[in-house]
């Protein structure tokens, strides 16, 4: 089937099994990835990236666990119902979008059960988080697109990801 595994679900009966649907089948690949998306810097018109871009540039090196999107209370209601309907956490604030980044970003750092910290940004400001996950043991991966990408992210994190922008349509 196109887009992905699938597996199908089966119902066993007294004449035998019958396929009653089908389920697409997610492959743990060990490392467990906390994605944090800083939305107002990376999901612009001008930039055309998707959240499906991300998720693809991440699809190799393991499990998505946590997922969320940080957006400021200018968020189109549209891009709000995208980001849910992607699967992904819409956090909407009303201050400042890098200071909850942080905090979400501080608890995943904290958490056990994730072994990667992702952050989805171009800017300078998080250069502490990667710090700080990486002498937590965990390790790090900035996306990011030009211009405008942090040389300091670029280098501090374990894996840099630039992806490549396109014209929204």
């Amino acid at each position: 089937m196109p887009g992905g595994n699938w597996e199908k679900i089966i119902s066993i009966t007294k004449d035998g099994m019958r396929s009653i649907g089908t389920m697409r089948r997610k492959i743990s690949r060990g490392k467990r990835i906390a994605l944090l998306i800083d939305g107002p810097n990376i999901l612009r018109k001008e930039f055309g990236v998707k959240l499906e871009d991300i998720v693809e540039a991440l699809e190799g090196l393991g499990d998505l666990r946590v997922s969320k999107v940080i957006l400021n209370q200018y968020a189109p209601q549209g891009l709000i119902e995208a980001v849910s309907n992607q699967g992904f956490e819409a956090i909407v604030v009303s201050g400042e979008t890098g200071v909850k980044l942080a905090v979400e970003a501080m608890r995943e750092i904290y958490n056990p059960n994730i072994d990667v910290i992702a952050l989805a940004t171009r800017n300078a400001e998080f250069l502490p988080v990667i710090l700080k996950a990486k002498e937590r043991g965990k390790e790090t991966i900035v996306i990011g697109i030009e211009p405008g990408f942090s040389a300091a992210l670029k280098h501090a994190a374990d894996y840099t990801i630039i992806l490549e922008g396109g014209e929204e349509k």
